[in-house]
């Protein structure tokens, strides 16, 4: 299971002080994107510094308050979103230009240039390459025949090929001679012709207008014993170039489907050939490789040259045994290229750009797409409005919630933007991960790639601190705070594809509990506290979390389910308010004073545990609850419920540790045993002291356990017992000492505002091919492309948390009637999406 697969987003509601996605009062207009430019405001700075500073150091602090405060002026977050459009506009054009009048696409790319990533991974430019298995390879090749024709070195290509059908195929017998491979309903041959002769033309004379069985793709090449038998001489160039011209001319009479692949000469590694081969210099090899491009593209036979196995020996030639033939995994990047080429337009991998084509479009597609434009021309009647602000959010949560517009207030200017906007954005993610525009790479991991941007978020985010206007635990400045920091290295996670380094895995997979467990310490306090079990309530968490990923799912073309974390927060959400609402409905103000009531919540979170228990080993009965339909299709992914039985298994104590941990923290709060007072410990001086010292040993004591996991399998099977023991350690560590509470990241808060949509967001356009690969905006330049495209990134992310909340707030009326209206509407609407779907 993949640990891409455990990173996760901002959870179900942005709760008073904890619930993970912003449905409550972040007031988000315009300005206040600038709160993370100007988080450490300019006042409270300047009265920190004049304390301890004197003369010049108070005209500098002044100085710089004043630049400070010039700049955010003018770099406003609307600046920037106008900043990002510009930027899309011009990328777009630039690389729309670059494939029309380049007449190069990602199969001209595939197969000509590329680099290592580390020692043995390549990358091809501009796309990724698939990694073939056995089983895809013999679909892909089935009912073919492939002939790899030429010398020793296309004799070694051959074996890497047939190597990944069968990795047990071992390189036996004489070099010197033709042999076939067999598998079922395909057949791999090597024919032996180490010359561009009469020879070789005759073989493909026999294919071309013979009764022989034709192959559908053929692979040759040959120039090293032309080189050594005639020690060198121009002579032999020009007869090696006669040759060519009259195989040509063969190669216009193959059939129309079948593929030709002309590998050009590896470079040899001169200091070790020995003396019957010194004759072979790379100058003679690039002389050859010369006379075969110019030659056989002027046949009209379309002839593709594998060049990229060529520039892959370059760098690793020096490895050769004999400075002739290549090392092993070198030779394997030709094969693994030339099955890219092959399989990659019949299986479309999904992680192997090279060599596809745009996807037609679905139906669910195309009816997103006449949304979207029926929309915009309804806007464009109704007449343009200059500007729309972004009406304040009501914090659903503390109470504080604002009466929609009633029927005679309501604009529908408003919305109608909203949803144009949306649609530019969509088109946005559609070029960047399923249109042919854009370049995507695969990602590869190294330390440096993890720790170094993970070190440089985290200064700066200790740089833009600042007073809390609460001192709680857990006070909603903390707990935005906390999932900013962890979707930050979520994303760097997923940005360098650390996954493939268990530990690092593993603490990530403690962040996705630590959401979870926010879900239900918000969730749990809301309803304890304010006993609102309002379907208006209900609507808006369900509207604000699903949103952006039902268009996800329209307009990409993927399940519901594709975007795990959503469907993950969504069911726990309807888990708390089915075990707060059913009866019998207990509340902290009817507990108070009361054992019994606190007893009995309790008992209703043992048998929320024992149900999990339950459904943690009926796998059987889990799966079998969930491949009912309609149900089914929002937890299938490529027709199975595993991959959702994994997700919810992984972490399926999460959410109760955190209501439980909310029951006690307000049961203490209730009863005044905390002093959450400014500055103040949590506890008395002694049990701080204690409780801090066990939660620092607790928290290194999992991270001392988490690196040393050698097996993912294993550690996944501890991880839902024990996670919980680092989120608490954390939480105490944070908030026993009363200055830790009192202060916050503003920069880290920012992020935790729009967590949800940054993590939604990075599949498509910060991420490519569904998570697989990395979106490559200016090619040829990582670090500048990491820096503009999260830039865009996050304009993105930051744009349609605006435009969610202000749909919430027209899509879901308080009042009942329009409100039941619009629920049999979105029913039947998601009833006919879901017929769409299973029709295709």
């Amino acid at each position: 299971m993949k640990a891409d697969a455990a990173a996760a987003l901002g959870s179900a509601s942005h709760s008073t002080e904890s619930a993970l996605h912003s449905t409550g009062a972040a007031e988000v207009d315009e300005g206040s994107g600038d709160a993370l430019l100007r988080s450490a405001s300019a006042s409270s700075a300047a009265t920190r510094l004049s304390a301890c500073c004197h003369g010049g150091a108070k005209m500098a602090v002044l100085a710089y308050n004043l630049g400070k405060r010039e700049i955010n002026q003018h770099f406003s977050i609307k600046n920037a979103k106008l900043l990002a459009v510009a930027v899309v506009v011009l990328l777009t054009v630039f690389h729309s230009a670059s494939r029309y009048y380049g007449g190069s696409d990602t199969c001209d790319w595939l197969l000509s240039s590329g680099r290592f990533l580390g020692d043995n991974v390549w990358q091809p430019y501009g796309c990724m390459l698939h990694n073939y298995k056995s089983t895809e390879a013999k679909i892909c090749l089935r009912e073919k025949r492939i002939a790899f024709v030429g010398d020793s070195r296309i004799h070694q290509l051959f074996y890497s090929f047939i190597k990944m059908i069968n990795p047990e195929v071992k390189e036996d017998g004489n070099k010197h001679e033709n042999i076939p491979f067999v598998d079922g309903e395909f057949i791999v041959d090597f024919l032996w012709y180490p010359e561009v002769n009469n020879s070789l033309k005759e073989q493909l004379m026999s294919w071309a207008e013979g009764s022989t069985l034709k192959p559908h793709v053929i692979i040759f090449s040959a120039a090293t014993w032309s080189i050594k038998l005639h020690n060198g001489k121009s002579e032999a160039l020009f007869q090696y170039k006669e040759n060519l011209t009259a195989i040509s001319d063969t190669l216009e009479k193959l059939p129309e489907h079948s593929e030709v692949y002309w590998v050009l000469q590896d470079p040899v590694y001169e200091e070790v050939l020995s003396e019957s081969r010194k004759m072979i210099t790379n100058e003679q090899i690039n002389m050859y490789n010369e006379v075969a491009v110019s030659t056989l593209n002027n046949s009209k036979k379309k002839v593709k040259f594998l060049e990229a196995s060529r520039q892959a020996a370059m760098e690793t030639i020096s490895k050769s045994v004999d400075g002739l033939h290549l090392p092993e995994s070198t030779r394997a990047v030709g094969a693994m290229v030339l099955m890219n080429s092959m399989c990659n337009k019949i299986l479309k991998p999904i992680d192997g750009s090279c060599c596809q084509s745009t996807p037609p479009l679905s139906v669910l597609q195309k009816l997103a797409a006449a949304l979207f434009l029926v929309s915009s021309i309804c806007f464009l009647l109704l007449g343009c409005t200059r500007h729309y602000k972004s009406r304040p959010v009501p914090d659903l949560e503390s109470g504080e919630e604002k009466k929609p517009p009633t029927a005679g207030q309501f604009n529908p200017k408003g919305p109608l933007l909203a949803i144009c906007k949306m649609g530019l954005i969509m088109l946005y993610f559609y070029l960047c991960d399923r249109a042919d525009i854009f370049m995507k790479e695969q990602k590869f991991y190294t330390h440096s790639t993890f720790f170094i941007p993970l070190i440089y978020i985290f200064v700066l985010g200790i740089f833009y601190y600042e007073n809390s206007k609460e001192t709680k635990l857990l006070n909603r400045e903390q707990t935005d705070e906390w999932k900013g920091w962890m979707q930050l290295v979520i994303l760097i996670y997923h940005m360098s594809g650390a996954s493939s380094f268990i530990p690092v895995y593993m603490h990530v997979r403690v962040l996705v509990a630590a959401y979870l467990f926010q879900t239900g310490y918000g969730h749990f306090s809301f309803f304890w506290l304010k006993g609102d079990f309002g379907l208006y309530r209900v609507c808006q968490v369900l509207f604000r979390l699903n949103f952006l990923v039902v268009v996800l799912c329209l307009v990409m073309d993927r399940p519901y389910q594709f975007y795990y974390f959503v469907p993950l927060v969504t069911f726990w959400f309807v888990v708390i308010y089915a075990t707060m609402a059913f009866w019998p409905q207990i509340l902290q103000k009817q507990a108070n004073g009361s054992g019994f009531w606190n007893l009995a919540l309790l008992l209703k979170l043992l048998g929320l545990l024992l149900l999990i228990f339950f459904f943690a080993y009926s796998q059987e009965l889990f799966e079998g609850i969930f491949s009912v339909w309609p149900i089914s299709k929002l937890f299938e992914l490529q027709g199975s419920i595993h991959e959702w039985w994994f997700r919810w298994k992984l972490d399926r104590f999460a959410v109760i540790n955190g209501m439980l941990f909310a029951f006690i923290y307000l049961l203490l709060q209730k009863c005044q045993l905390l002093s959450e007072g400014n500055r103040d410990p949590l506890f008395s001086t002694k049990i701080s002291n204690c409780l801090l010292f066990v939660s620092v040993v607790s928290f290194i004591t999992y991270s001392i356990w988490a690196s040393g996991c050698k097996n993912k399998s294993e550690c996944n099977e501890m991880h839902p017992y024990i996670s919980v023991v680092q989120i608490l350690a954390f939480i105490l560590i944070r908030n026993i000492p009363g200055y830790a509470r009192s202060l916050y990241s503003s920069f880290f808060a920012w992020f935790g505002k729009i967590s949800l949509e940054l993590f939604i967001c990075q599949y498509h356009i910060w991420l490519a091919a569904d998570t697989k690969g990395i979106l490559v905006l200016i090619p040829g330049n990582p670090t500048l492309n990491i820096i503009v495209s999260t830039f865009i990134f996050v304009c993105v992310a930051h744009e349609i948390f605006q435009i969610t909340n202000d749909l919430a707030q027209v899509a879901i009326p308080k009042e009942s009637g329009p409100l039941l209206k619009r629920l049999l509407g979105a029913g039947v609407f998601l009833v006919l999406v879901l017929i769409l779907v299973q029709k295709e």
